[in-house]
C-alpha cells in the first residue's frame, strides 16, 4: 500500500509529464514569433478579459496543462510587448536568447544562491562574472560585485557601503551604535538624482532635506563649478545615463577636483554604464574608475533577462560589513558565498543567465548591441525632427530622445494617442517643468525600420 498522498501522486505524475512543459515552450514561441505583429500595449479586450482570473481562493486542485492553457489563452494578450523592437517606455531591455533561454533551464535547477554549499555552479559564474565586469568597465582589480534585482537595490547596497566607511572613518560604527547620536554623513548630489537614489538614501535613514542639491545644466548634468567642498565626512552621488536626457556627469573633470577630499563616490549607472563596452560611446564614461561604487542593472542595456542588477565596490570590507548577517547554522566557505554582496540570503540564481548572455556576446557583441541603440537614438532624432510640431529637447548623447510640442496639453494629447494606436509605447517625464515624450531605446531587436514605423505613428498622431 502507498504511503503518498494523493497530492504527491498528482504532482508527480505531472512532474513526469514533457508534455506539459513542452506546451509551455511551445506558447513561449509563439508569443516571441507574435511579437511583431501585435500592439505594442494590449487591446482593450485582453485586459477586459484578464476577468477571468478573478476568482475565489480553490478549494480543488487544477491541472498543470489546465493552468498553462489560461495563462497563454488570456495572460499572454494582456501582456506588454517589451522584448520586441519598439516599446521605448522605461529604460527595459529585450532578451539576448541566450540570456533567456539559460534563464528557462535555470528555472528548472532552482538553485539558492546564498552560499557555496547551496550551489558550487553560482559561486562559480558569480566569481567568474565579476571578472568580466571589472574588465568590461574597466574598474580596479580590488573591486566586488554583488548581484541584485535591479539598480534600485544596487544603488542601495552601494550607498549602505558608503555610510559604513564614512561614519567609521568618523570614529562611529553604525552596526553596533546605529544612527542615533551619529556624527552627521553629508549627502551631496546633482538635482536630477534617479529617484531610485533618493529611495535608497531614505530607507538608510537620510531625509531630502539632508541632501545637498548641486545645480545641473540644461542636459541634466551636474555643474562642476557649483560643486561645494567636500570631505571625509561627505558622500557624493554622480549619474551614468540621466533618465530623460541619457546625459552623463563628467566624471573625470569632478573625479580629479575630489579625489584627495576623501568623500566616497558613487555613481548610478543603471543603463549607462554600459557605455564604456563600446570604443564609440566610452567618452562617456571617461573618469568612472575613479569611484568607490557603481550601480548597474543587467536586464537594461545589457538585455539580460528582467530581473538582474549589479552593485559594484572597491571596498569589500565596507560592503560585507553594511551587508553582513550572522548566524549558527550559516556555512561560509573558502570560495565566494554571494549573500555577503547583497542583502538577500534568498536569493534567485540571476548569475547564470547574466553569466549566459556576456558569454553569447563577448565584449564585441556586447559594444556593438550598445552602439545600435545609440544610432537607432540618432536616426529618431533625425526623422522626428523632420516632422513639423516636435521640438528635441536634449543632445543625443546616448539611448534617449526626448521631444515636445507647442504645449503641455498637446504633447499630453499626442502622447496619449500613441500610446492608444500601439504601433511603438513611449512614456511621458517632465523637463525643467515642461511635459515631454521620452523615448527610450534599450532593445537589441529594435531595426531601422522599427524606427521609421515608430515616427510615422507620432506623425499620424500630431496630424
Amino acid at each position: 500500500m502507498s504511503n503518498h498522498t494523493k497530492t504527491q501522486v498528482r504532482l508527480t505524475t505531472e512532474l513526469n509529464n514533457t508534455a506539459v512543459f513542452g506546451k509551455a515552450v511551445k506558447y513561449g514561441w509563439e508569443y516571441l514569433n507574435k511579437l511583431n505583429t501585435r500592439t505594442v500595449f494590449p487591446s482593450k479586450r485582453a485586459i477586459q478579459n484578464l476577468k477571468i482570473f478573478e476568482e475565489a481562493l480553490p478549494t480543488d486542485s487544477t491541472s498543470a496543462t489546465e493552468i498553462i492553457d489560461l495563462l497563454n489563452e488570456y495572460g499572454a494578450p494582456a501582456t506588454v510587448a517589451q522584448m520586441g523592437g519598439r516599446y521605448f517606455g522605461f529604460v527595459s531591455g529585450g532578451s539576448v536568447p541566450a540570456g533567456l533561454a539559460a534563464k528557462s533551464l535555470a528555472t528548472f535547477w532552482d538553485q539558492g544562491s546564498a552560499m557555496y554549499v547551496q550551489s558550487p555552479l553560482v559561486s562559480a559564474l558569480e566569481t567568474v562574472v565579476e571578472s568580466w565586469l571589472k574588465e568590461v568597465f574597466e574598474l580596479p582589480q580590488e573591486t566586488v560585485a554583488g548581484f541584485v534585482t535591479g539598480s534600485s537595490a544596487a544603488n542601495f547596497c552601494a550607498l549602505a557601503a558608503a555610510r559604513f566607511r564614512v561614519l567609521n572613518t568618523l570614529n562611529w560604527n553604525v552596526n553596533q551604535n546605529g544612527l542615533r547620536n551619529a556624527p552627521r554623513v553629508r549627502i551631496v548630489t546633482g538635482r536630477h538624482a534617479h529617484s531610485t537614489v533618493i529611495k535608497a538614501l531614505m530607507l538608510l535613514g537620510f531625509g531630502k532635506n539632508d541632501i545637498e542639491w548641486v545645480d545641473v545644466d540644461d542636459q541634466g548634468r551636474l555643474v562642476v563649478e557649483k560643486l561645494p567642498t567636500l570631505g571625509k565626512d561627505t558622500i557624493l552621488i554622480l549619474q551614468a545615463g540621466n533618465v530623460n536626457s541619457g546625459s552623463f556627469d563628467q566624471f573625470s573633470e569632478i573625479n580629479q577636483a575630489v579625489k584627495d577630499s576623501g568623500a566616497w563616490i558613487h555613481i548610478d549607472g543603471a543603463f549607462g554604464l554600459w557605455a564604456n563596452a563600446s570604443n564609440e560611446l566610452k567618452h562617456l564614461t571617461k573618469g568612472i574608475e575613479l569611484a568607490n561604487s557603481w550601480a548597474v542593472d543587467g536586464h537594461k542595456t545589457l538585455n539580460t533577462p528582467y530581473d538582474c542588477g549589479i552593485v559594484l565596490c572597491k571596498d569589500r570590507d565596507a560592503i560585507t560589513s553594511a551587508l553582513h548577517m550572522v548566524g549558527d547554522y550559516i556555512v561560509f566557505s573558502e570560495h565566494r558565498d554571494g549573500m555577503l554582496y547583497t542583502p538577500d540570503m534568498s536569493r534567485r540564481s540571476r548569475i547564470i543567465e547574466l553569466w549566459a548572455t556576456i558569454k553569447s556576446l563577448g565584449t564585441n557583441g556586447i559594444g556593438e548591441m550598445i552602439l545600435n541603440m545609440h544610432k537607432r537614438a540618432v536616426q529618431f532624432a533625425q526623422e522626428i525632427s523632420e516632422v513639423k510640431g516636435f521640438v528635441i529637447l536634449n543632445e543625443v548623447v546616448f539611448n534617449q530622445v526626448m521631444i515636445m510640442c507647442e504645449t503641455d496639453e498637446k504633447t499630453e494629447s499626442v502622447l496619449n494617442k500613441i500610446q492608444q494606436e500601439g504601433v511603438c509605447w513611449a512614456g511621458g517625464s517632465v523637463w525643467f517643468g515642461r511635459k515631454v515624450i521620452r523615448i527610450s531605446i534599450c532593445s537589441w531587436v529594435t531595426t531601422e525600420a522599427d524606427i521609421t514605423l515608430s515616427v510615422n505613428s507620432f506623425k499620424e498622431a500630431i496630424e
